[in-house]
């Protein structure tokens, strides 16, 4: 299990490398510089990255979908919008236990995994559309469903660099799945709560030094300056390690880089998804030269965890707020006395 999670840590820190050309058209409503949708009360137009969709107004809300990631889940499952889901891959990543209850009763199907899907299957049910993040190699398997009348809807929201241009992408599900004003309700309100707690945040005077992710073999993948973890960390008001960094992509280094700029730091965070600093050092014993490691307090992801799924890939690509509220509790914890850490957990 914990070799799966740190091989799709990489894989999404690598992918970031990806970069789509921007869209900006009057007239649509932006989620994101990748991401639009306009509505004529004829048909509703989307721009997701290089693709363009167009549905007739018969064809949406959609009423039959299949999700292949996690993460897009997250945005169903805030609408209440579950009982829309006839299928889902790699169902063992899925956190949501009203989603594996409906599994349980057949209602959601197994459609396979990220390295097969179920192809006939997936036909045989006849969905209105399948969300799934665009994979390369998958474009023989896009390119059949589709022959088979099978619209493929390609949101890659693990591109996106702002905690809330993430949240945002909630506004489009509301959309498609006929969810448009408790979509608008959902992202006002963790809107609200994100901008209060940046706000709280930046009443605290102390603005402590943190390291952020692990190594990966010999390679220590950081965040870059500008990626959505840097600026969770910049909101939380805290100093990131690299903060003055211009990447939105992993920035790769070796131990002895990560060790000469290491000195100071108070936080590690994201530091996988393991439950103590021993099963750290049984992987890699460089970490114990690390000052943090000794002296400093270390956090991972494994707040909300089943087996194989993670509940910060899937609630959390959609709650900004409370990924906030966590980096604040664990930077400033006089700032929320009572809070308790939802995503993030402290290893020792």
């Amino acid at each position: 299990m914990k070799a799966k999670f740190l091989l799709l840590i990489a894989f999404f820190l690598l992918i970031n490398c990806k970069r789509e050309q921007k869209i900006s058209s009057p007239g649509w409503e932006k989620i994101s510089e990748r991401v639009q949708f306009k509505d004529d009360n004829v048909k509703l137009d989307v721009k997701s990255g290089n693709f363009t969709y167009s549905f007739n107004k018969s064809e949406v809300p959609f009423s039959k979908i299949i999700l292949l990631n996690a993460s897009l889940m997250g945005y169903v499952s805030e609408l209440g919008a579950e009982n829309l889901v006839i299928g889902i891959a790699s169902p063992e990543y899925i956190y949501s236990e009203k989603i594996h209850n409906l599994l349980k009763s057949e209602k959601i199907q197994n459609v396979g995994n990220e390295q097969k899907y179920d192809v006939e299957k997936i036909i045989s049910m006849k969905p209105d559309a399948i969300f799934t993040n665009y994979i390369a190699s998958f474009d023989n398997t896009y390119q059949l469903l589709k022959s088979n009348n099978i619209q493929v809807i390609f949101l890659d929201e693990y591109l996106e660099q702002s905690p809330m241009v993430k949240t945002s992408y909630i506004k489009l599900f509301g959309k498609l799945l006929g969810k448009e004003k408790e979509a608008e309700v959902k992202f006002n309100e963790i809107q609200k709560n994100y901008n209060d707690l940046k706000s709280l945040a930046l009443k605290s005077t102390v603005k402590p030094n943190v390291l952020a992710n692990e190594m990966y073999g010999d390679v220590w993948y950081l965040p870059g300056g500008k990626t959505f973890t840097a600026n969770y960390i910049a909101d939380a008001n805290a100093n990131y390690i690299l903060q003055d960094n211009t990447e939105e992509k992993a920035v790769t280094m070796s131990f002895e880089e990560v060790f000469s700029k290491a000195k100071n730091i108070q936080f590690w965070v994201n530091a996988g998804n393991h439950l103590s600093k021993k099963e750290m050092l049984s992987i890699n014993p460089f970490y114990g030269k690390l000052e943090v490691f000794n002296k400093g307090k270390m956090y991972g992801v494994s707040g909300r965890e089943k087996l194989k799924a993670n509940d910060f890939f899937e609630s959390g690509v959609v709650h900004s707020d409370l990924v906030l509220k966590d980096y604040i509790k664990i930077f400033h914890p006089e700032l929320l006395p009572n809070y308790q850490l939802t995503y993030m957990n402290e290893l020792k």
